[in-house]
């Protein structure tokens, strides 16, 4: 802890970093202060209101941006112009992959959201000469493709209520990661979004969320705000360990 305390209050970081929530989570991590004030001249802070697209599917890759507040929801559009929801990526995760010429995926505000831009030369660069940072990189990859598995099991092999309880775990986990007993948070999806992503109609994740309220596992208001009652029941009945 005393060593966390003593680089965020590093004096030679940055004004604009020393604040920042992704600063030891995400990629900077792996910067020393005099590679992170370089890494800072490059980079901008922007909002994006929920709604607003940070990059579509198929475009030119010409910039990545490290996620500091909010909910990053990345879609997949078909041929025939059907959208698939194939992830949710949250703070501080980093959003694009490195040396791509296009987006393979459309980026979407999901929430209000705050991120850092990189542009696109300057990162690649940054991965060239800084090993550490290429590693980073490398291992959020690597955790991408770990949770992309356990979502195959999920849509695969799952029941309805696994799939609910499941996602809500998701979103509690990363929205507010102090597993108190009792949680509160913003649903980040609407209900077409949370039967997409699971594969549901919109009245089966709606009975879910019944009765998951009724067995008082949560609660709903304004269908948006839930609160998690008990965590380690919702884990349980979601079949995650731990």
């Amino acid at each position: 802890m005393d060593a966390v305390r003593k680089d965020i209050y590093n004096s030679e970081i940055p004004d604009f970093c020393r604040d920042c929530g992704a600063r030891l989570g995400g990629v900077c991590g792996a910067l020393t202060p005099e590679q992170l004030t370089e890494f800072s001249r490059q980079t901008s802070r922007k909002v994006v209101q929920p709604g607003g697209e940070l990059h579509g599917q198929g475009e030119p890759v010409h910039s990545y941006a490290n996620i500091l507040k909010g909910v990053v929801k990345l879609t997949k559009i078909m041929p025939d112009g059907r959208q698939q929801i194939v992830g949710l990526q949250f703070a501080p995760d980093f959003i694009g992959r490195p040396f791509s010429i296009e987006s393979e995926f459309s980026a979407e505000a999901a929430t209000n959201i705050e991120v850092c831009a990189l542009p696109k030369a300057a990162l690649e660069q940054f991965v060239n000469n800084i090993s550490n940072f290429g590693h980073r990189l490398h291992k959020q990859a690597l955790n991408e493709l770990d949770d992309a598995r356990d979502w195959m099991l999920t849509l695969g092999r799952k029941t309805a209520r696994e799939k609910v309880a499941t996602l809500l775990h998701l979103i509690a986990t990363h929205i507010a990661p102090d597993k108190s007993e009792v949680l509160h948070f913003e649903l980040p999806l609407t209900r077409q979004d949370i039967g997409d992503f699971l594969g549901l109609t919109i009245e089966t994740v709606s009975r879910q969320m019944t009765k998951l309220r009724q067995e008082k596992v949560i609660h709903v208001e304004n269908n948006r705000t839930i609160t998690v009652h008990d965590f380690g029941r919702l884990a349980d009945i979601a079949g995650i360990d731990g």
